[in-house]
């Protein structure tokens, strides 16, 4: 029996549909397929490979963490830069604090590992003919300013005003200091046209924000990443801390001009220095640093579109030193000292840096320096800070071939007390030799807008320059209240101990609605500063009419 098989209509359409396809992709292929002629310019004597990337886990990280520090420089105004630091944290950072009032046992070397800074000793030729006819012009107008701060606070507050010793201290030393600024800046603005310009602020506040590498991760972390199979070989690795520094200066002098740096190029650039810097690697809470979550913040004492905009001098409390105990000693004493002036001036030039579009993830491209007293009315003691690098993320702090210089004297009485009478005794003229000349040094560097200010906008730097009202408005509103640091309307979400005990280490409530954030597997701390409600546009208002559907007003975060 044979079966004859005939292509039916259906079939034969189908096959020769399927005939001309291919003749169709065929023809649309060879249109695609470029014709490279004999002449062509993409002949190359040597041959050109597209470049290949790192796909380890830690080429990956380190490819996105640089990713995101470009982005942060092409932001275009100060204020953008800060709160793109900030967007990934709704709630804050969690920041090591430093401030004046927590300097804790042979801190030192973790300062100055946090900050990269050498500290040397002040040159002790200080004078000339010139210095000593000045100091001899305003010794009596000193020496008068003391005797009446003294005598002011001793009527304003007695001995039975109930006041702690540092509290005590603290309002002597602040009507001392700003009585012998008044007769200083008297005595020696006629003769130098600088003091005349400078701004003065009474208790600014000063923060800065930044981050240091090679830590040593805390117990949790290793212990997280251990427990995952993928992880553990980077259980160990070092991480990057965020420290925030806090401080209220008594005084802080600005100018329009930059003071000249007294380290040349050779010694800025110093890889074999850079390798013998302290280090301490350990987390800083075991030195007995606290920790907190705030956002991050760079504030010189002013506002980013406020001028001048370089420090000069300023005035910081040794008040907070009554509070340390005697049995850490005197050596430990003085390295105290040099702590706090080390991590004051660096915090303050480095939220000067940050108003001209420097930050802790671009380095900065030229020197800036400041000049730093501790005192509290009594025992003087100066310094000279030159900031020449901000980079110390991650590798960068092995990497880095740049350091921070900061020298300075030891302690110096300008008098030994004051007698029944209200005058002063044992005054001593070295330190008015250093006060001057502190004073007397002329700010004398100016660079161009392109120098000074390499990652700003040419044409806007602030947010006060946008044109647009409702970007301008949003992006001043956001930042004031990120730098203000005040808590969020809702309470932050926590764990509570029942829920610990009963839900996490126990399942013992298996008939509970989930509903907490650690039931639905929500980490509160990973939620973005974009992520929240938009604020809502009434009807009567909306620009396009009542009935349009753009009920929400736009957001312009950078």
């Amino acid at each position: 029996m044979f079966i004859l098989r005939y292509k039916t209509p259906l079939r034969f359409g189908l096959f020769t549909s399927l005939c001309r396809t291919s003749t169709y992709f065929k023809r649309q292929q060879s249109q695609l397929v470029p014709q490279i002629s004999a002449n062509s310019d993409e002949y190359t004597d040597v041959p050109q490979y597209p470049p290949i990337h790192d796909l380890s886990f830690r080429a990956r990280k380190k490819s996105e963490a640089q990713k995101w520090y470009e982005e942060i420089i092409k932001a275009s105004t100060v204020e953008e830069k800060m709160i793109k630091i900030n967007m990934p944290r709704y709630y804050g950072y969690k920041v090591i604090d430093l401030h004046d009032r927590c300097l804790p046992y042979n801190c030192l070397p973790a300062l100055q590992h946090y900050t990269r800074t050498v500290l040397e000793k002040m040159p002790s030729k200080i004078g000339d003919e010139v210095l000593a006819n000045q100091v001899e012009a305003i010794r009596t107008d000193v020496q008068d300013a003391i005797e009446l701060a003294c005598d002011c606070f001793r009527l304003k507050y007695p001995v039975s005003s109930g006041l702690d010793p540092v509290e005590r201290e603290q309002l002597l030393s602040q009507i001392i200091v700003e009585q012998i600024h008044r007769a200083v800046i008297n005595a020696l603005a006629v003769d130098h046209q600088h003091l005349q310009e400078v701004e003065v602020d009474y208790n600014p506040r000063h923060e800065a924000f930044w981050a240091v590498g090679g830590i040593q991760p805390p117990r949790n972390v290793v212990k997280s990443k251990e427990g995952k199979k993928w992880q553990k070989d980077f259980s160990k690795d070092p991480i990057d801390r965020l420290m925030q520094y806090r401080s209220s200066p008594m005084l802080a002098l600005r100018h329009r001009l930059q003071l000249a740096p007294w380290k040349g190029e050779t010694e800025i650039v110093n890889p074999k220095l850079a390798e013998k810097l302290p280090r301490y690697e350990l987390d800083p809470v075991t030195l007995g640093f606290s920790r907190s979550y705030r956002h991050g913040t760079n504030i010189a004492g002013y506002w980013p579109s406020n001028l001048p905009g370089f420090g000069y001098l300023s005035y910081q409390s040794r008040a907070v030193m009554k509070m340390r105990p005697d049995s850490y000693g005197v050596d430990d004493f003085n390295d105290a000292i040099h702590a706090q002036a080390i991590q004051s001036s660096f915090a303050w030039l480095l939220a000067q840096a940050n108003y001209n579009g420097f930050n802790t993830y671009s380095e900065l491209t030229y020197p800036m320096n400041t000049q730093t007293i501790i005192t509290n009315g009594r025992v003087w003691s100066f310094y000279e800070y030159q900031l020449n690098t901000l980079l110390m993320h991650g590798d960068q702090i092995n990497e880095n071939p740049k350091v921070n210089y900061c020298r300075g004297t030891e302690e110096l009485n300008l008098y030994e007390s004051i007698d029944e009478n209200g005058k002063i005794k044992g005054f001593n003229d070295l330190v008015l030799h250093h006060l001057v000349k502190f004073y007397t040094k002329i700010p004398s560097v100016q660079r161009s807008a392109a120098e000074m200010q390499p990652y700003l906008n040419v044409e806007i730097k602030r947010i006060a320059d946008y044109m647009d009202d409702e970007k301008r408005i949003f992006l001043e509103k956001t930042y004031k209240f990120m730098v203000s640091n005040r808590p969020r309307h809702l309470e932050i979400p926590e764990i509570y101990l029942w829920e610990k005990i009963y839900k996490i280490d126990n399942k013992t409530r298996p008939l509970d609605a989930r509903r907490r954030f650690f039931e639905l597997n929500i980490n509160p701390w990973r939620r973005t500063l974009d992520q929240h409600q938009k604020e809502y546009i009434p009807k009567v208002i909306r620009p396009e009419g009542p009935k349009s559907k753009k009920k929400w007003k736009a957001t312009y975060y950078p």
